[in-house]
């Protein structure tokens, strides 16, 4: 009884509206929401946090982005969308609770190729977390012109080469910086 109350405890219940990114391509089929800041909150880290739990009913396990002001934001795919039985503009519930164990992030083919010319890079980025390599990662491909992406992998080998497992100064939250943020939800256009 008391396990179960815990674990209730640790779940965080909220309402959404649903949002179509203003610069979504055409044909684009994702969707997102935007955490209130009162479930953001609840959460351990302003960062990136992976969750697990569902969204009107329908379970679902994704990575939560910061949203660049201390809150958090959900990528609804169209199958979660469908699958929940939701559209654009629909209030959704969620429950989510803190995922058991982080997912490994995908690497970008520029960072892999930078990793493959670098051993001793490699034999540390394989030696950490997927936290870890998750926010070298968000570091590198928040660059916003080519040659600072450039420069952060050559860096980011460097570092992990020279035993670095964390990268410095990079503002998970995007608050500091402002490097972060959620998408821009498309207006609504009133019919009648």
């Amino acid at each position: 009884m008391t396990e179960r109350m815990t674990e209730s405890a640790r779940r965080i219940r909220f309402k959404a509206k649903l949002l179509q990114p203003a610069a979504a391509a055409k044909g684009s089929s994702w969707t997102f929401l935007k955490l209130p800041k009162t479930a953001s909150a609840k959460l351990p880290s302003r960062g990136m946090t992976t969750v697990e739990g569902s969204i009107n009913g329908f379970p679902f396990r994704a990575t939560l982005e910061p949203d660049g002001q201390k809150g958090h934001w959900l990528k609804v795919s169209r199958r979660l969308r469908e699958a929940a039985g939701t559209g654009v503009g629909d209030l959704v519930t969620l429950e989510i609770a803190l995922a058991g164990e982080e997912p490994e992030p995908k690497v970008p083919v520029d960072l892999g190729k930078g990793l493959m010319n670098a051993p001793r890079a490699r034999a540390v980025w394989s030696d950490i977390t997927p936290v870890a390599r998750r926010d070298w990662i968000h570091w590198i491909v928040s660059a916003k012109r080519p040659e600072t992406r450039a420069r952060r992998i050559s860096n980011a080998c460097a570092m992990l080469a020279g035993g670095k497992r964390r990268v410095c100064c990079f503002d998970r939250s995007g608050f500091y910086s402002k490097s972060l943020s959620s998408p821009k939800a498309a207006i609504e256009m009133k019919t009648g």
